[in-house]
């Protein structure tokens, strides 16, 4: 698994190896009646979790905003509520935590300084800890009450691509687990999120088999100094994701953002020399996601009037935005909770095509390392 094989870089290699490292996270967890989760690696009791009144995450870069995705799933599935935040800033906020409280670390490396220490300031202060990591026998995993490993295998690109979907999987699979326990998720709709989990590598590879339109996109931009990233609600973490690739790998400007937030400053940066990448899919079956989606079209209507570039990662099926944007990208259907996980494979790509088309070192950006392991 370390050596690149046919591939040209590790983070294209990682990228495609995607659909892998979903089923080897996912698969094992779910009973072979596909009616029930199972996380025996989690040793906290069952009382416990039941008793759960409030969960903390805690991560950073990119493990952070499959933390703010996690958010969504586990007050959506768990009916709890969920604060996130960066590692590094945790310990000096010295956040309150009381009894019945929870707190995930998410970390690919298992190392992370910042995240390490935000793990014993929770424990110090009584918190039960959960650790979401991609190597199982590291310090954190160590140290935490419970572990689920991603089973995402080696991730050698500094940029992270799989270990990411990998994190929302553990995230949605822990979800449900504790939504299961807790009894706030009925045996039919437990069945239900199983088998959207189990279909999420396949629909994983239909995205990777659209993977030349990326680099189509990225030698179209390729000239383009600043991008605006823009996603509504668990949506807005794929964009901040999507922004963060771009500058890591390209050395390429660019920031995520609420999409709603746009009028409150971004805007005015928005012209025809402006790329504005927007989340624009539409869970059918979900009324809120309905709601985002015609306020996101009305976004794009306002961005095109402002002479705006617009790039749209759509739901397959979709023709009104197909003809409101310069570009659009088409991922699988997909549940609301479950689409970021798709979403972010087009904007991985399309990053990583634009460091090729600059000549750059894609998997060793300057001044990156793999693992922060000094605050």
């Amino acid at each position: 698994m370390n050596d690149k094989g046919t591939f040209p870089h590790y983070m294209l290699k990682e990228i495609f190896e995607q659909p892998e490292a979903l089923r080897r996270t996912i698969t094992p967890r779910i009973s072979s009646e596909r009616n029930a989760i199972h996380l025996e690696e989690i040793r906290v009791a069952m009382d416990e979790l039941r008793s759960l009144t409030r969960v903390h995450i805690v991560a950073s870069g990119t493990s952070r905003h499959a933390g703010m995705v996690g958010q969504y799933m586990l007050q959506e599935l768990a009916n709890l509520p969920v604060e996130v935040d960066y590692a590094s800033e945790f310990e000096y906020r010295n956040p309150p935590i009381a009894k019945n409280e929870l707190t995930i670390v998410i970390t690919q490396s298992g190392e992370t300084a910042d995240t390490t220490a935000a793990q014993r300031e929770a424990r110090a202060k009584g918190s039960r800890t959960v650790a979401i990591t991609n190597v199982l026998e590291s310090t954190i995993a160590r140290e935490a009450d419970g572990v689920i490993h991603t089973n995402a295998g080696p991730e050698i690109s500094i940029a992270s691509t799989k270990a990411f979907t990998a994190q929302m999987a553990a995230l949605y699979i822990f979800a449900g687990y504790l939504g299961q326990v807790r009894g706030s998720l009925p045996k039919d709709k437990i069945q239900a999120h199983v088998q959207e989990l189990l279909d999420l590598p396949g629909k994983l590879e239909v995205v990777l088999q659209r993977a030349e339109s990326c680099k189509r996109l990225a030698d179209k931009y390729r000239s383009a100094q600043d991008f605006l990233f823009l996603g509504r609600a668990i949506h807005y973490p794929i964009a901040m994701d999507g922004a963060l690739k771009l500058k890591e790998v390209s050395y390429v400007h660019a920031e995520g953002y609420p999409t709603g937030e746009a009028k409150h400053g971004p805007n005015a940066l928005i012209d025809e020399n402006l790329p504005v990448v927007i989340i624009a899919t539409c869970d059918h079956k979900d009324s809120g996601s309905v709601v985002r989606y015609e306020k996101s079209v009305s976004n794009i209507k306002s961005f095109k009037e402002q002479s705006a570039r617009v790039i749209a990662i759509v739901t397959e099926g979709d023709s009104q935005i197909l003809h409101l944007a310069d570009q659009t990208i088409f991922i699988p259907q997909a549940s609301e909770l479950l689409s970021p996980i798709l979403e972010i494979v087009p904007l991985q790509l399309f990053a990583y095509h634009m460091a090729v088309q600059r000549g750059l070192d894609v998997d060793r950006p300057r001044n990156l390392v793999k693992s922060v392991v000094t605050e």
